[in-house]
């Protein structure tokens, strides 16, 4: 019998559907309550990814259309499992976790971040990773505060 008659996979499909897991950040979880939904919203959708693709009759199809759900649903077991809810700071006095800060650098532009998780932050959607430069040097400061050097500085504007 051909071989082209066959359902054995190839190794170019083996291979696309043996993918690497997510790397796993070693720093500590921390994640809003908003943060933490859309964690649980995404697992959701990469089981219901692969339970469709589980639907599929070509067996090599089937194997490449599960290999990014299945690897996502890795990934974000494990972020669920770690994931600790930080509450929304309680003071605006100081810059932490959760809070809204605008500030102004040395070239004019105003900015505007919520310090959020890993996982939820999206510089576009104004939200930083609590571990991005610019957030470590604003936790724990003030209002008016000035943090970085010469063309870097940046000076607290608002904390909310």
């Amino acid at each position: 019998m051909s071989v082209a008659f066959t359902k054995e996979e190839s190794a170019e499909t083996a291979s696309e559907t043996l993918l690497p897991d997510r790397p796993i950040s070693p720093r500590p979880n921390l994640v809003t309550e908003a943060g933490l939904q859309a964690l649980q919203a995404q697992l959701r959708d990469a089981r219901e990814a692969y339970e469709a693709a589980q639907a599929i009759d070509d067996v090599n199809e089937k194997r490449r259309q599960s290999a990014v759900p299945l690897r996502d649903a890795r990934y974000l077991t494990e972020r669920l499992r770690t994931a600790q809810v930080i509450p929304d700071p309680a003071s605006t006095d100081v810059v932490a976790f959760g809070s809204t800060v605008t500030f102004s650098r040395t070239d004019g532009r105003v900015q505007t971040y919520r310090i959020v998780g890993e996982d939820e932050a999206d510089p576009k959607a104004g939200s930083i990773s609590f571990v991005a430069p610019v957030a470590k040097s604003l936790i724990g400061k003030a209002v008016g505060d000035v943090v970085g050097s010469g063309a870097q500085e940046i000076e607290i504007l608002s904390i909310a």
